[in-house]
Order: structure tokens, then C-alpha cells, then sequence
């Protein structure tokens, strides 16, 4: 049976309803996986001095993180975004998309979706 969390806001004057499943969650933290390894791999640095530079305890949580088993904790989020040489701003509002897409929301409006490639 899935799970299905019903939040209700209202910004403004307009409500704004979201539905999200648990699967649909999971797959905003898998898609958040893949972003935080492009940026690891563009700082061209090893999960192992990820976790060290940034205070994991265990180097194999960036592994669970970047396979989207795991997140972020928000405390640990200026200290991984500085080891991978990323805006911490721009970080934070791009794990908001993929953690909390309710907040994300509120503060930034809806995520634009991607135009098919034309053939």
C-alpha cells in the first residue's frame, strides 16, 4: 500500500495543494543523489574526502546519499557545499527542490519543467 502525504498551503491569495507518494519522494532524493555526485566528481574529489572535509562519520554515507538511500542533514549543508566549491545559497535552494519540494516551493515558485529536445 503507498503512502501518500497531502500537505495544504496557501500562498497569497491562491491555495496550493500537493500530493507527493512516498515513491515520487524517493525519486526527488535519487535525482538529488546524481546532483550532489556531479558535483562531487566536478570537484573531482573521492566520496572518502567528501565525508572527511564535510563531518560525515562514515564515508559511506555519501555513497547512501548519492544513490538517494540518504539525505543531507541541513546542519551539514554549508560544509558540504564549501567542499565541493558550491554557492551555498544556490546549494541550499537546489536541495530544497529535491528534500522539501512544499518549501522549495513556497519560496520560489514551481520547478519549470524540461522542454522535450526537438528532433
Amino acid at each position: 500500500m503507498m503512502a501518500i502525504v497531502c500537505i495544504r498551503l496557501k500562498l497569497g491569495d491562491r491555495p496550493l495543494a500537493k500530493v507527493i507518494s512516498k515513491d515520487s519522494s524517493k525519486k526527488l532524493r535519487k535525482q538529488g543523489g546524481r546532483y550532489l555526485q556531479k558535483l562531487r566528481n566536478a570537484a573531482g574529489l573521492t566520496q572518502r574526502e567528501v565525508a572527511e572535509v564535510a563531518g560525515f562519520k562514515y564515508y559511506t554515507f555519501i555513497s547512501q546519499i548519492e544513490n538517494g538511500a540518504g539525505r543531507i542533514p541541513p546542519a551539514l549543508y554549508a560544509d558540504y557545499a564549501k567542499v565541493v566549491d558550491a554557492d551555498l545559497a544556490v546549494f541550499v535552494k537546489d536541495m530544497l527542490k529535491f528534500y522539501d519540494p512544499y518549501t522549495h516551493h513556497c519560496l520560489y515558485g514551481p520547478v519549470a519543467k524540461k522542454k522535450a529536445a526537438k528532433r
